[in-house]
């Protein structure tokens, strides 16, 4: 943070003498205001640096209304707002506008400053000022993000808006519909949005707006219409007609959307989005050559070409081509490397090969080592796989020597560990991991469990049961684990509650079992024979419940 602040001074120190030097030939007095602006500026960064942040706001604020730089303005905004001081930015931004009345990003920022603060007639007068300037502006991005969410703030904002003497003009009718939509008036947004395409027909954001009403309307045709005629009129207009081909898919229509996706690539062959998703539409429809075609287009794209390799993948494998999926799992990097190597993994586990899988993610760690803890945890899970316990957890230490600090490294170590012959590691497995992060509901269920199946240190363990709730209130593995431990302690009132709650969360046989004994120790024997008969139902064939058949047999001898 310190060393990007201090850049910061730097470029700005650079812009100011830059500014000085070009002015030199002024008056002495422009140099004493330079040197005082620099000095200004220089002890506004250092207190960013030191988190003294009154001081810093202070003195750019002061910059900002004595200056005629548009950087220092620009960066005494950024401050401002980067520390949510709204009153300082409004301040800036107020000045700014006062200095050059007609600068149009001052003004947009002017806007949405006032919006944030709710000073409604303010952003109203404001955007008069931008439509004034510059009609065409384009007003909705001032409200991204700060739309107001109350409904009386949005009602105040929309009255200051249709009482505007522009409130005619089409982008101030394309915020009062946006306004409109968000109070839940989809039918008068509709028409709003009418109004402003009166006037400017060929607005892209207008014809989407008007297709996104007619969507939340529900009324199907309607949008199926409006961007069929849409995409006639503006057939030159790119977004308007992919927006019409996600649209068919969205509403199941695949066949139609692909049609109009060849449509568009034949007019712009070079379209990313078009190419991306023709392709996830063919391997969708089974057209797996097609799907190659379109993504093949797309591997050296900078926005799509993992996704590209991905898909790549994902299309050889439905068509059994094994290794081509390998080889373009294997090019898959960024956000998807993960679920790329897992797949990969899955096919050597299909054509049973682990020892090549072992290999490769050897070599993984080498190629990507920003990705060692995943590629660990992969091969440890494949040594499981295949009955070599003890070289997984060899391969962990060597991980957790590497890597000492890794949450997920010590988890997948935790998970191997036998509770009862490896006590010791196990237990400070555990410690490491509650001490790096101390209010995780998984670790904190995995003490207390492994506590709880060897049976002691149950008080400790019930509070790292119960602390996990607090996080995870609804997790049935944490309950279970609760009941657990509560049943051991003769809790049977606990037990029985936390149980009755993960075994409704989960239907999970084992937990049920468990439910039902703690019913029967608790003596409620009509919703213990309740719950047996129902675990009956749905397990009919599991051992345990001969276990609980059991149980009822001394009654039955009673009753006889």
């Amino acid at each position: 943070m310190t060393i990007r602040q201090y850049s910061t001074t730097i470029l700005l120190v650079g812009s100011m003498a830059s500014s000085a030097h070009i002015r030199a030939s002024g008056e002495i007095f422009h140099a004493y205001s330079n040197l005082d602006a620099l000095k200004q500026s220089m002890i506004a960064e250092f207190s960013l640096a030191y988190n003294d942040i009154p001081t810093a706001l202070h003195n750019y604020t002061v910059l900002a209304i004595k200056s005629n730089s548009t950087t220092v303005k620009q960066r005494a905004l950024n401050v401002a707002l980067e520390q949510n001081d709204l009153k300082a930015a409004l301040d800036i931004a107020t000045h700014w506008v006062v200095q050059e009345p007609e600068d149009v990003p001052a003004l947009f920022y002017l806007a949405h400053i006032s919006l944030k603060v709710h000073e409604y007639e303010l952003a109203a007068e404001t955007l008069n000022k931008i439509l004034n300037i510059d009609a065409n502006a384009d007003l909705e991005q001032i409200l991204a993000g700060i739309a107001p969410e109350a409904p009386e703030d949005r009602e105040v904002l929309l009255n200051a808006l249709r009482s505007s003497p522009e409130k005619n003009n089409p982008s101030i009718l394309i915020l009062i519909a946006g306004l409109e939509a968000q109070n839940g008036q989809l039918e008068q947004a509709l028409s709003t949005v009418n109004r402003a395409l009166r006037k400017r027909p060929q607005v892209t954001g207008f014809i989407l707006m008007k297709a996104n009403l007619l969507i939340a309307l529900e009324d199907e045709q309607a949008a199926i219409k409006w961007f069929k005629k849409s995409s006639r009129k503006h057939k030159n207009n790119l977004d308007v007609r992919l927006a019409e081909a996600r649209y068919l898919i969205k509403i199941k229509q695949p066949e139609l959307a692909l049609e109009k996706l060849k449509n568009i690539i034949k007019t712009w062959p070079d379209a990313e989005e078009a190419l991306f998703i023709a392709g996830l539409t063919s391997i969708d429809l089974k057209n797996y050559d097609q799907a190659e075609q379109y993504l093949v287009a797309l591997r050296y794209s900078n926005q799509y070409q993992n996704e590209a390799y991905y898909y790549l993948a994902i299309n050889a494998e439905r068509k059994q081509h094994l290794e081509t999926a390998k080889a373009y799992y294997r090019l898959v990097d960024g956000s998807l490397y993960i679920v790329s190597r897992r797949n990969l993994i899955a096919i050597f586990e299909q054509q049973e090969k682990p020892d090549d899988a072992l290999r490769f993610l050897t070599q993984e760690r080498v190629n990507y080592p920003q990705h060692a803890s995943f590629l660990y945890q992969a091969q440890a899970e494949i040594l499981k796989k295949i009955g070599n316990k003890k070289a997984a957890l060899q391969l962990l230490d060597e991980a957790i020597k590497n890597l000492p600090d890794d949450p997920e490294l010590i988890y997948a170590q935790v998970l191997l560990l036998d509770p009862f012959q490896d006590k010791i590691p196990l237990d400070q497995a555990l410690k490491k991991l509650l001490q790096i992060e101390p209010n995780s509901p998984t670790y904190l269920n995995a003490y207390a469990y492994t506590l709880a199946l060897q049976n002691r240190r149950l008080g400790e363990a019930r509070k790292y049961a119960e602390h996990a709730l607090e996080y995870a209130p609804e997790q049935a593995s944490i309950l279970d684990t609760l009941g657990y431990i509560a049943f051991l302690q003769n809790d049977y009132d606990t037990a029985a509650e936390a149980l009755g709650k993960a075994y409704e969360i989960s239907n999970s046989v084992n937990i049920g079992v468990r439910f039902a004994k703690a019913l029967y120790m608790q003596g409620n024997l009509k919703k213990f024979t309740d719950v047996l008969q129902q675990l009956k139902q749905k397990h009919p064939n599991d051992p345990q419940l001969d276990q609980l058949d059991g149980l009822l047999l001394p009654q039955q001898f009673n009753k006889s």
